[in-house]
C-alpha cells in the first residue's frame, strides 16, 4: 500500500471548490456535468479498484466528457484527491438520533466503529498522509460531530482535540491491517489462514529456546487467531483507550 500527500495542490483553488466558491464566468457553453459528479466517479473508480487507478482520462471516461474537459472543472488529480477524501467523509457529518442520550464513552465508541467500517470501504484513504487536512464542509462536519463526544465531559477544548485525535489515530493504526488483509490476499492468492498453514511445518523445526517468551505466547495466539485479528486488536485498543480516558477525567474532577 503506497502513499500520497493530501493537500499537494492549489490550496486556495482546492478550499473554492470545496466550498462552492469557485463561480468565475466561463466562456462558451455551461458544463454538462457537475463537479460533484466527477468526484463521485473518482472515488466509485477507487473503492473498486484501487487509487492508482483514478486518472483524469479514466474520471473523464466514466462521466462522458473529455479529459481536456475535465480541467474545467478540476485543475489537476492533487485537487481531486482532496475533493474525493473530503466527499466520502460525508456519512460522519450527522450523529444519530439518540445521541443525546449516549454517555461520552458510547459516544467515542460509535466514533470510533464509524470510522473503522469507513476505512474498511474506502481502504484507499488510507493511503494519503493528511498532515495537512482537507478543510472541507464534510471534513469540517465529521469533526464537529467526534467534538461532540466529548464536549460538556470535563475537557478543556485543547484536551478535546487532542482526545479526538488520538482516537483518530489509533483506528488508523489497527484499520491499516484489515485493510491489508484484502489487498495481500488478491496480491499472492492466498488467504492468512492458507498462508500461516504453509509455513506452519517450517515453524515446528526451529530451535525456540533463544525466545522463551515468543514460545510461549505465540502458539496461544497463533491457535486462537492465526496470522491475526485486527479487529479484535481494535477493539482491544479501543477499550482501553476508554479506560484511560475515564481515568483522566477521574483525576481531573479530584
Amino acid at each position: 500500500m503506497g502513499q500520497d500527500i493530501a493537500g499537494r495542490g492549489d490550496p486556495v483553488k482546492l478550499l473554492e471548490l470545496l466550498w462552492g466558491r469557485d463561480k468565475a464566468p466561463r466562456r462558451g457553453p455551461k458544463p454538462k456535468i457537475a463537479l460533484e459528479q466527477i468526484v463521485q466517479a473518482a472515488v466509485d473508480i477507487a473503492d473498486a479498484e484501487g487509487i492508482e487507478a483514478v486518472s483524469t482520462r479514466r474520471v473523464a471516461d466514466a462521466v462522458g466528457i473529455s479529459p481536456m474537459s475535465f480541467y474545467t472543472h478540476v485543475p489537476s488529480k492533487a485537487e481531486l484527491h482532496d475533493l474525493m477524501l473530503d466527499h466520502v467523509a460525508a456519512p460522519g457529518k450527522a450523529p444519530p438520533s439518540d445521541w443525546p442520550q449516549m454517555d461520552w464513552r458510547a459516544r467515542m465508541t460509535l466514533i470510533a466503529e464509524t470510522m473503522w467500517g469507513f476505512y474498511l470501504q474506502h481502504p484507499w484513504v488510507l493511503q494519503f498522509q493528511t498532515h495537512r487536512p482537507v478543510l472541507g464542509p464534510n471534513t469540517l462536519a465529521a469533526y464537529e460531530v467526534a467534538l461532540g463526544s466529548v464536549d460538556g465531559i470535563g475537557l478543556s477544548d485543547l484536551e478535546m482535540d487532542l482526545a479526538v485525535t488520538a482516537l483518530m489515530d489509533m483506528v488508523v493504526g489497527t484499520v491499516r491491517n484489515a485493510a491489508r488483509e484484502k489487498i495481500v490476499r488478491d496480491a499472492t492468492g492466498m488467504s492468512d489462514d492458507e498462508w500461516w498453514h504453509t509455513i506452519s511445518p517450517f515453524l515446528e523445526t526451529i530451535d525456540y529456546t533463544p525466545y522463551p517468551i515468543s514460545s510461549r505466547v505465540g502458539p496461544v495466539a497463533g491457535a486462537e487467531y492465526g496470522a491475526g485479528d485486527p479487529h479484535r486488536t481494535f477493539k482491544f485498543a479501543l477499550e482501553r483507550f476508554l479506560d484511560g480516558m475515564e481515568l483522566m477525567l477521574e483525576r481531573k474532577r479530584q
